[in-house]
């Protein structure tokens, strides 16, 4: 009896640790799996380069360099080893749900070449960080941030002969992430695709440089709403933005002032963030940016004018909500000094006008010098550029 029960834990402690080292195996494999590592790249040279254009010759987004980085996910796998390799076209699943339903995001950085000839990112972990966000949001997988930097860097490295040899001009860069899954359900995603395109750009508007736009600011159109995803850089919040582009276009403006509920509140201008320099109802000189309440894409360029601000401490700094009415009363009472947009893609961007409620309403941004969003697109661009030296470049 003693031997038989002695035996029979003997089995079953075997089997206790038996199933246990499988778990941890398979913990093992699973946590393997939840990262990709750039000391993993595999790297196929694009074997015929194509001929790079003239910086004169730019146009924004319609040039890409001789490679791409992807890396696959699945949930059975997790993350396969990242890949640099010639660019080329994806294949795609027709059912693939990014196609139907949106589950994808992407971010917008990048890369300047300086007068010294090194080439810079600027403050590019807070891209890494926002595109996680947007991941988790979209139920897309997680990923190592610094991995995904230190990949892309390594792609800048093999195309930086890309990054344009001019102060007007730079290399933009597109990490994107989207649902491959092979499925019509609306559902968490099995398979996705993270993959970097990069391609030298310059001036985002036709206009080009430092020159003024005019707005429509039209209540009946909302971009975004509380408790929804405007705070995310989804494709859907951009896709339903055109139409209303070339409703504003018909008016004689060249972008749209996003407004929010009842009392109208200013959110966006086109794809950038809204600024706005006046005297406020106290007397007080301040620079205003509506607050990071759910509305607004919390912008990389709208957060480094803030620290900038803050940092030269001339007037006030806030982050609070104001209203078209608020903007009128400040135009009607000439308190209003300068209102521009600011993003990647513009850098900073002036406004001479906004059309609201069938009344257009000038903004004396341009009579103004414009001192202050001048000042801003100098020290940021010198920071950019490597004239003056900043821990928020990140040299490639």
């Amino acid at each position: 009896m003693a031997a038989g029960a002695a035996l029979t834990g003997v089995k079953v402690l075997g089997r206790q640790i038996f199933a246990a080292q499988r778990n941890w195996s398979c913990v093992s494999r699973r946590a393997a799996s939840t990262i990709f590592k750039a000391s993993d790249l595999q790297i196929e040279l694009n074997k015929h380069p194509k001929e790079k254009p003239e910086v004169s010759a730019l146009v924004f987004g319609k040039t890409f360099t001789d490679h791409m980085l992807t890396v696959e996910w699945s949930s059975e796998k997790g993350w396969s080893k990242p890949h640099i390799k010639p660019f080329q076209n994806l294949s795609l699943h027709p059912a693939s749900s990014s196609l139907h339903y949106s589950i994808e995001l992407f971010e917008g950085m990048k890369a300047y070449r300086g007068e010294d000839n090194r080439v810079r990112l600027f403050r590019p972990m807070l891209n890494m960080e926002r595109m996680h966000r947007t991941a988790l949001r979209t139920t897309l997988p997680a990923f190592d941030k610094a991995e995904l930097l230190e990949c892309l860097r390594k792609l800048i490295e093999i195309d930086q002969d890309w990054v344009p040899r001019s102060n007007t001009a730079s290399l933009y860069i597109r990490p994107t992430f989207i649902s491959t899954e092979p499925s019509l359900g609306v559902a968490k995603p099995n398979h996705a695709l993270l993959y970097i395109i990069v391609g030298p750009v310059g001036p985002y508007f036709p206009t080009g440089g430092f020159n003024p736009i005019s707005l429509l600011a039209d209540p009946q159109y909302v971009r975004a709403w509380i408790g929804g995803v405007g705070n995310c850089k989804f494709g859907g919040n951009y896709g339903p933005t055109i139409y209303v582009q070339q409703e504003a276009a018909k008016e004689g403006c060249q972008q749209v002032l996003w407004l929010y509920g009842d009392d109208h509140q200013v959110t966006e201008a086109g794809t950038m963030n809204f600024f706005l320099y006046w005297i406020n109802e106290h007397g007080e000189e301040e620079l205003l940016t509506p607050p990071l309440n759910g509305l607004i894409l919390p912008g990389v360029t709208r957060h480094s004018l803030l620290d900038l601000a803050r940092e030269w401490g001339a007037f006030k700094v806030s982050e609070r909500t104001v209203t078209m009415p608020d903007v009128v009363k400040g135009l009607q009472e000439n308190r209003v000094k300068e209102i521009f947009g600011a993003g990647t893609a513009c850098v900073v961007c002036p406004v001479n006008n906004i059309l609201y409620n069938g009344s257009k309403y000038p903004i004396p941004t341009m009579e103004n010098g414009p001192d202050i969003a001048k000042r801003f697109l100098k020290e940021l661009t010198d920071i950019q550029y490597g004239r003056t030296p900043s821990d928020w470049g990140y040299l490639v």
